[in-house]
């Protein structure tokens, strides 16, 4: 399987940190017969009482206004997923060509699950994002397909 990236809009929103918080946001979706391929959860460091939950994808008018009314909004961090199969070496390289054209992460998140490799990757513009699909693939590319 070739790399695919994609921009994506990732949901977020900022709650306490407490037990249930999380459960809460997904039972909304559950509920609504979402479909989540991203949820990431995190207390802030040095704030332990604050915490962020972002998802993805929110699509249609049932699960959007579900988000909506449960305190969601869209990130605003321009935003790639990256999936296709695992190799030695392809997250450093992907991360290095990022790194080598000057360009900052807002975050990643990578996972291996088996022999598929997936990340999600936030940039501090569009511009940049736009410019790390090209470098992506030119990473990619020189760990092997």
């Amino acid at each position: 399987m070739a790399l695919t990236i994609r921009n994506i809009e990732l949901w977020r929103k900022e709650t306490e940190n407490k037990p249930g918080s999380l459960a809460a946001t997904l039972g909304t979706f559950a509920k609504g017969g979402a479909n989540l391929q991203i949820v990431m959860a995190y207390r802030y460091p040095g704030q332990e009482q604050k915490a962020a939950i972002e998802l993805f994808p929110v699509a249609g008018k049932k699960l959007t206004d579900a988000a909506l009314g449960d305190g969601l909004s869209v990130s605003g961090i321009p935003t790639l997923l990256v999936e296709g199969d695992n190799r030695p070496g392809l997250g450093h390289a992907i991360t290095q060509s990022i790194a080598d054209a000057g360009i900052n992460l807002a975050f990643l998140v990578t996972q291996v699950i088996g022999r598929k490799y997936s990340a999600v990757i936030g940039f501090d513009s569009a511009d940049e994002a736009k410019e790390a699909i090209v470098l992506i693939k030119k990473a990619s590319a020189r760990t092997g397909k």
